[in-house]
């Protein structure tokens, strides 16, 4: 039997939203007639008698009454819904962790020659240096920065440089350290974070011109913890205009392979600028591709964690039931080094979970079960099939078995951007009623700002409906995922991204190298719910049998 309180997320005032379409059809500002109401229908497969709608127009009526009053109320940005999203198949047990190791720091590591190799260094090397006292955390955030200042006017992927801020807490960092305390693996890293999250004292733009100068005076769970755990933010990285493409307020972020591309996916700026080696990793969010497509057109690695892993708390919400935030860094390992800092239950999050994590880079990766999707590889038509097939070629050699695995057919795909768009336009309603909406600098068909107008066109009911079938696909994913630790999948040009970003799984987007083009590629390993840990350590054990995770765009070490 359904249950709408475990499956369903957004404001209740979506309700009927027939009226609203009513309105909008009316040859007068304040009043509708029954003629609306009859041509409103087409919209939802309707056709209503006469009789029934004139029993009807009082009642919508009546409900514009409670709309009027419902807008009369401010809500607050943080405030979700009451009814939450929950990933859990039923009957579904998480798959017990062991927890995160005790990361290790050679000490052998030494300065480059060349300075500016510094920006491509893993973030146990550079750890190792500070550690070592062989470079200052004030030195190596003044080394980022100052590459954040030459390289962005050609890249477009920093909206703020969080510069004072940043000097202030590396001088305290290399404090710590002379008197004897060390946080840890991170102490004294720099890092950016995607501008949806906010940092107090800065401005949280979202990428978009209604909010260029929005201050948000309270800083991100995942920020604190960070900034806890020793690390520098230095930047704050462009996010496309409220989490749509690579587009923002003041330009486009380009790709550092390939400047005359675009970075791609909302996390733009923190593809862009780990790529280059303007940051050792960043932080980026997820609601539909915007961790994985980045890092692929960027050549990096991202890790979108499952949902509820890791707190929203002072981050942008675009879809409540799907935003997730991960680390975008250079290596596997980066990212759960990354992620064994901002993971966790947060009081301030009431999605995040308090499930057993962790990551065993030792374990031995021939003990995971692999499937792979061979029916989307085998019609993939893009240059990166090529390296696709490399890759599973490598798998093999590693002493893998590899699977045939389909994932499930038989569900309304297409409806299933109702859920997306009926959630973003609940937190942008105010700004689309304002008219703020069209002050955004794309305003096509399929820019964010047409999106959020059309909101107000999905029914209720549709929302609900599609919520079910998102039961359903949860479901039958389960099916597949419970015979397998990880699935091996084109990142793009199949159905995998838009189920697992429904359904709540993890994945992790690997490089596998260039396309006769010289643009990156990528592969993509989903991960069962909660299970972080095997994707992590198969995509570890690929990057130690490869190079591609080391590869870097030319010319950003001047």
């Amino acid at each position: 039997m359904f249950q709408p309180t475990k499956r369903i997320a957004l404001f209740s005032f979506l309700g009927l939203f027939t009226f609203l379409l009513i309105t909008s059809c009316s040859s007068s500002k304040n009043e509708f007639s029954k003629k609306d109401v009859k041509r409103s229908q087409k919209l939802m497969g309707l056709d209503f008698n006469k009789k029934y709608i004139d029993t009807l127009y009082p009642y919508l009526k009546r409900n514009k009454e409670g709309f009027d009053t419902l807008r009369k109320y401010t809500l607050d940005n943080d405030v979700v819904p009451a009814i939450q999203f929950n990933p859990l198949p039923l009957n579904f047990t998480p798959k017990a962790q062991a927890g995160f190791p005790e990361w290790e720091i050679a000490v052998n590591v030494e300065l480059p020659n060349k300075k500016a190799d510094l920006a491509f260094y893993s973030i146990p090397q550079l750890a190792s240096l500070i550690k070592s006292k062989k470079m200052s955390s004030l030195e190596l955030t003044q080394f980022f920065i100052a590459r954040l200042k030459k390289y962005n006017p050609l890249l477009q992927c920093t909206i703020t440089i969080t510069e004072e801020m940043a000097l202030e807490q590396a001088k305290l960092l290399d404090a710590e350290l002379a008197a004897g305390n060390y946080r840890g693996i991170l102490h004294g890293i720099p890092y950016g974070v995607k501008d949806l999250m906010a940092v107090e004292g800065y401005k949280t733009t979202w990428g978009a011109e209604p909010y260029r100068n929005q201050q948000i005076e309270m800083t991100a769970t995942v920020v604190e913890k960070l900034q806890a755990a020793g690390g520098v933010l230095v930047a704050k990285l462009v996010s496309g205009s409220l989490a749509r493409g690579d587009v923002w307020f003041d330009g486009k972020t380009k790709n550092p392979w390939d400047t005359k591309q675009g970075a791609t996916g909302s996390s733009a700026g923190s593809g862009s600028a780990t790529s280059a080696g303007l940051v050792p990793f960043a932080l980026g969010t997820e609601t539909l591709g915007s961790i994985t497509s980045p890092s692929n057109r960027n050549g990096i690695t991202g890790l979108r964690p499952t949902y509820g892993r890791v707190s929203r708390h002072g981050v942008m919400s675009l879809s409540w039931s799907m935003d997730k935030v991960g680390p975008m860094a250079r290596s596997a390992e980066d990212c759960a080094i990354v992620y064994s800092v901002i993971t966790g239950k947060d009081p301030k999050d009431g999605m995040t979970t308090n499930y057993p994590d962790g990551f065993e880079p030792t374990k031995d990766y021939k003990s995971l079960r692999i499937g792979y999707l061979k029916k989307d590889i085998n019609k993939d038509t893009s240059l990166s099939k090529v390296n696709l097939e490399k890759a599973l070629k490598t798998f093999r050699e590693m002493g893998l078995t590899l699977n045939e695995v389909e994932l499930p057919e038989d569900v309304p795909y297409k409806s299933f951007d109702v859920i997306l768009r009926a959630e973003a336009g609940a937190f942008f309603d105010d700004m689309v009623r304002a008219r703020e909406v069209d002050k955004m600098v794309e305003q096509d068909e399929r820019s964010r700002a047409n999106s959020l107008r059309q909101a107000r066109f999905i029914p209720a009911v549709e929302y609900l409906q599609a919520n079910r079938h998102r039961q359903v696909l949860i479901e039958k994913m389960q099916v597949i995922m419970k015979d397998y630790d990880v699935l091996i999948s084109p990142t793009f040009g199949n159905k995998q991204l838009i189920i697992t970003n429904l359904t709540g799984h993890p994945v992790i987007a690997i490089p596998t190298g260039l396309d006769k083009e010289k643009h990156p590629t990528s592969i993509t390993l989903v991960g069962n719910l909660y299970d972080e840990a095997s994707i992590l350590l198969l995509a570890k054990a690929f990057q130690d049998q490869t190079e591609f995770d080391e590869m870097h765009p030319e010319g950003y070490t001047d």
